[in-house]
């Protein structure tokens, strides 16, 4: 499985959050920054934590385990299939 890099998470715009405004306290140590009213997510813990979650999921097939998906985003739907 390809390890996403700094710059792939970057180009995607994965850095960009929601609106300060609206935001969960839960999120708080993944927020880097805030600018123009929009959290900055971190993305050096972005992409740790994302090694870490694709680690999990390749040991887990290997065992033959099930994964169910779930995207409660229409458009995100679109684009995967």
């Amino acid at each position: 499985m390809t390890q996403v890099t700094l710059g792939e998470l970057l180009d995607a715009g994965v850095h960009f959050g929601h609106q300060s405004s609206r935001w969960n306290p839960k999120m708080f140590p993944y927020i880097y920054t805030e600018q123009n009213g929009i959290h900055v997510i971190d993305l050096v813990q972005t992409a740790r934590l994302l090694t870490h979650a694709s680690n999990y999921v390749q040991k887990a097939a290997k065992e033959g385990k099930s994964f169910f998906i779930y995207w409660y985003k229409t458009p995100s739907i679109r684009n995967y299939c």
